[in-house]
């Protein structure tokens, strides 16, 4: 049970660190913090409340939600840690949930997820661990962070299954000098035994498979309250702007989309493109979905140096999907860059995250915006 411990990167004895750990009521961040005071380490825990979760949620499992709040409480009494609970409610709605919304109606398909990391656990509850003269925050994220003579590097997981650098690309370099992640070299199953062994009353809770702030799955219903506009229906087009058939909403659709169009063809469709402006859904052929070029905004890089124009680089397109090869272009603005692809790659969705590794190593991502439209003239990123 020593073994995760050895990517804390701290000197001296243990017990002369003050580790803070986000703790969801999930059975990941409650192992690391059994594992941290079970080696020497002073823990604290803190549960972020985000959101109204008997309103927002209605369902048990939802990271944060109500139950989960009490099933944190309860992991930190059996281990003997201090154990806190943050109001981060408007902070979270401005930040992430409004950003979310915003999203749908722009016509793109949002990662909150990565926005919470950036904006929620890695900025405001880091400084709050600051404050609390913690040496390090602690999560149940499944990255590695790997010590260099430049600094650390953020790693893939061990287990490719259970990978989540992805959703960390947003981390800037000085965050991770502070962040910690013990379970990035077990597998999950690992983790459930070590949950287990210490007997943990969440060792066999299932994982949330959800949006934590989405009720019974149901995004459009968010969507809709907050940004009703992305609910509002228009029309199913060909790439010529022949009508086909009408939505109930942009919001229901993401580029690559084959299923629930509601149309009848000789051959499959699938979305090619969403125009918020004029709530149109533009629908062809499978092969009219590959890209060559992706353009990126708020790229953040954490290697040491600046990349180059022309940088070969593998990139994710999307969390379940594999990584590509890739060329990196700087842009003209701060934080602006393209890609371009060695070979097309189907249903690219403005709103992704794009993000790039050098083997094991994530050199960081950016946002994929709006290259062309279906028609073939640009749009804006």
């Amino acid at each position: 049970m020593t073994q995760p411990l050895l990517d804390l990167d701290l000197p001296g004895d243990p017990a002369d660190h003050r580790i803070v750990v986000a703790m969801s009521g999930g059975v990941d961040s409650s192992v690391v913090a059994a594992l941290l005071a079970a080696g020497g380490f002073e823990t604290i825990g803190i549960t972020l409340q985000l959101y109204d979760h008997g309103a927002a949620s209605g369902r048990r499992g939802a990271c944060c939600a109500g139950q989960d709040i009490h099933d944190a409480a309860r992991v930190a009494e059996r281990i003997g840690i201090a154990h806190y609970v943050l109001d981060y409610e408007s902070r979270f709605r401005r930040a992430v949930i409004d950003d979310f919304a915003e999203a749908y109606r722009r016509g793109e398909t949002p990662v909150p997820c990565i926005r919470c990391n950036q904006r929620i656990k890695f900025r405001d509850l880091l400084a709050t661990a600051r404050d609390l003269g913690a040496a390090a925050l602690a999560t149940g994220h499944y990255a590695r962070r790997v010590p260099t003579p430049d600094g650390p590097q953020l790693h893939r997981a061990a287990d490719p299954a259970r990978d989540q650098s992805y959703f960390l690309f947003a981390t800037s370099r000085a965050e991770l000098e502070f962040l910690r992640f013990p379970l990035g070299g077990l597998a999950k199953s690992e983790t459930r035994a070590l949950a287990r062994r210490f007997e943990l009353p969440v060792a066999d809770k299932p994982d949330s498979q959800d949006i934590c702030f989405v009720p019974q799955g149901s995004y459009a219903s968010v969507v809709g309250r907050l940004r009703p506009e992305a609910v509002e229906p228009g029309d199913i087009v060909d790439r010529s702007g022949t009508v086909l058939g009408r939505h109930n909403g942009i919001a229901h659709f993401t580029v690559g989309q084959r299923k629930g169009l509601g149309l009848a063809a000789a051959a499959p469709l699938h979305v090619l493109a969403i125009e918020p402006e004029t709530r149109r859904i533009v629908v062809g052929p499978r092969a009219a979905l590959a890209e060559t070029r992706v353009v990126l905004s708020e790229v953040n890089w954490l290697a040491t140096s600046p990349p180059a124009a022309g940088l070969r680089l593998q990139v994710k397109l999307r969390s379940a999907q594999p990584a590509v090869p890739a060329s990196f272009y700087p842009g003209a603005a701060p934080g602006a860059a393209e890609l371009v692809l060695d070979a097309p790659v189907e249903g690219v969705a403005p709103g992704q995250a794009a993000v790039f590794y050098d083997g094991e190593r994530v050199l960081g991502g950016g946002w994929i915006g709006r290259h062309r439209t279906a028609q073939g003239s640009a749009a804006a990123a």
